[in-house]
């Protein structure tokens, strides 16, 4: 007969690391190791799912804003975001492997990191994706070393039929967006539960 949880069991399922801070899960434990594999599965996909947009983002984005609204995302943010993505993954690998409570959370606070800033470029991104959509201007030469489309009368109004297109961002399928933020919330939440030793037993 299986027993009940109870306090006990989880306190039990936890364990002082002396190299580490704190109490931390012991990931040689079958449910605390199968929830952090399955944390390691997720962060994966995530930085899949990031580095496509990522390569969306390096195609469609033109730096010198004359055919296309400049983007709204920072290189700096962008890459801070994608560096801490990867250490982490990293950094919880060695923690699956080598049990140390410091490398549980210094995931932990890794990855919120990641989040914050994924949260701050996906706040950035709504404006461009609830923007109503630009028609790409027709090729229209204006003149010698002009690029096509990018003519403006006087006032400096787009006339009609010749509007920019829109940022590099907003050619994020929405898809894609929803998964890695899913993916990412769900991260973080796995590795927190590894890190407690839930489910460990």
């Amino acid at each position: 007969m299986k027993e009940r949880l109870v306090p006990g069991h989880f306190a039990a399922a936890l364990r002082w690391d002396r190299r580490g801070v704190g109490l931390v899960g012991d990931p040689s434990q079958k449910g605390a190791r199968s929830v952090g594999l399955a944390a390691l599965i997720t962060w994966l996909a995530a930085v899949l799912a990031g580095l496509y947009m990522l390569t969306v983002w390096l195609i469609e984005n033109d730096v010198t804003g004359e055919h296309a609204a400049r983007s709204q995302l920072r290189v700096p943010v962008i890459l801070g975001h994608l560096a801490l993505a990867v250490i982490g993954l990293g950094v919880w690998a060695a923690y699956l492997v080598l049990g140390r409570g410091l490398l549980a959370w210094a995931s932990v606070g890794t990855l919120t990191a990641v989040v914050l800033l994924g949260l701050t470029m996906f706040a950035r991104w709504l404006p461009v994706y609830r923007a109503p959509a630009l028609a790409t201007a027709p090729a229209v030469l204006t003149g010698p070393g002009r690029p096509a489309g990018t003519a403006l009368p006087a006032g400096g109004t787009p006339a009609a039929g010749q509007l920019f297109a829109g940022p590099a961002e907003s050619h994020f399928p929405v898809a894609v967006i929803c998964a890695h933020g899913l993916l990412a919330c769900a991260t973080l939440v796995l590795v927190v539960l590894t890190a407690l030793g839930v489910g460990g037993g």
